[in-house]
């Protein structure tokens, strides 16, 4: 009778805090950054892709000076000092392999929009095919949330990729969704915005109208973020990718190491006003992965490690886990559940949802 007193009590404590870490979280912002492997998240530089004259854009020396270090622990904090920092000493990292620790792409395409899919509606929908697919038919997280008491007229989504804008079907769900080249600030935009929206017009267009740099990306929603006080925004980083595509590594590592600085300064922010303090969750993740070696530029169905991703989690009453070194297998499109019960909420829709990421409450 004592041990089952005993285990009653055990497990009712246990809901509690699981209760309590969700009641916490009133707020949430997601962050992805395209494309961004694993193997650098978790292993810092790749040594061979540096050294390589067809990849390292005959810049070797500058690669290795700024991300090169003597163990993966310090490489891997080079490229990320934020990640491996805050996150590592408060949050909750998953997609280790080395450790068996596995987060997988669920859809069989392994390319961008799937991706996306995949994550926002909990979903691997196999008629998700292409980067191409019209207006999305099914119902994502931030569509849903728009539905909720509380947050209606409170989401946000900026993404430096055109396809978000349908994607996430901006025009059918009724929230905010400002996609590569789309002005911010609708008819009566800030002083700031405007700035924005001019350098934005002017700037540079290396992959012409379907994607702008990630910095007019980042200054547009981060000034949304401190002036419109969004419950939940999520942001887009696109480079990754793009120069990843383009076989450029230590680009591809700089655009990295630039959204680890944009994810510190979101956090201390966030840390710094009344409205966000200690009452928001940031998720940090990715839409797919890519091949190794020769084949790290690519990505897709027939490339091998498209499927292979991972995930970052931090937020109020939420352990500090660290990096999880405990195997385990967990999809992409967990994620869409997980981040809604961050907010205390179970996300519905008609097609299926998959279930949360129980560990993090665990």
């Amino acid at each position: 009778m004592i041990k089952r007193c005993l285990a009653t009590a055990f497990i009712v404590l246990i809901s509690l805090e699981h209760l309590s870490a969700q009641n916490r979280i009133e707020n949430l912002i997601i962050i992805t950054s395209d494309g961004l492997r694993w193997q650098e998240v978790f292993k810092g530089i790749d040594v061979e892709l540096a050294k390589s004259k067809r990849f390292n854009e005959g810049d070797s020396t500058s690669i290795f000076r700024k991300y090169y270090a003597a163990t993966v622990a310090e490489s891997r904090k080079k490229i990320f000092p934020f990640l491996w920092g805050e996150f590592a000493g408060n949050g909750q990292l998953y997609g280790n392999r080395l450790y068996e620790n596995k987060v997988d792409v669920a859809n069989q395409y392994r390319i961008s929009y799937p991706g996306y899919n995949e994550l926002f509606t909990g979903y691997a929908d196999s008629a998700v095919n292409s980067n191409s697919h019209p207006d999305n038919a099914n119902l994502n997280l931030l569509g849903f949330l728009q539905q909720q008491t509380g947050f209606r007229n409170k989401i946000a989504a900026y993404g430096a990729w055109e396809a978000f804008n349908r994607i996430l079907n901006e025009n059918k769900l009724g929230f905010p969704v400002i996609a590569a080249f789309d002005k911010s600030g609708g008819e009566d935009p800030s002083t700031n915005q405007s700035i924005i929206n001019k350098m934005l017009m002017d700037s540079y267009k290396p992959w012409g109208t379907a994607e702008c740099h990630d910095v007019f990306t980042h200054y547009a929603a981060f000034e949304h973020l401190k002036t419109q006080r969004p419950r939940v925004m999520y942001i887009a980083y696109g480079e990754t990718d793009e120069w990843a595509h383009s076989g450029k590594y230590g680009s591809y590592l700089n655009a990295a190491n630039q959204v680890d600085k944009w994810l510190k300064d979101i956090w201390d922010f966030i840390q710094s006003d009344e409205y966000y303090k200690d009452k928001t969750a940031l998720l940090f993740t990715v839409d797919h992965g890519r091949g190794e070696g020769d084949n790290w530029v690519s990505h897709g169905k027939f490339v091998n490690g498209s499927n292979e991703a991972w995930f970052a989690v931090i937020g109020p009453g939420l352990k500090a886990k660290g990096e999880l070194k405990k195997p385990m297998q967990v999809y992409l499109q967990q994620l869409a559940q997980t981040a809604a019960h961050l907010l205390s909420l179970t996300f519905k829709a008609e097609h299926p949802v998959a279930d949360k990421v129980d560990d993090i409450w665990k």
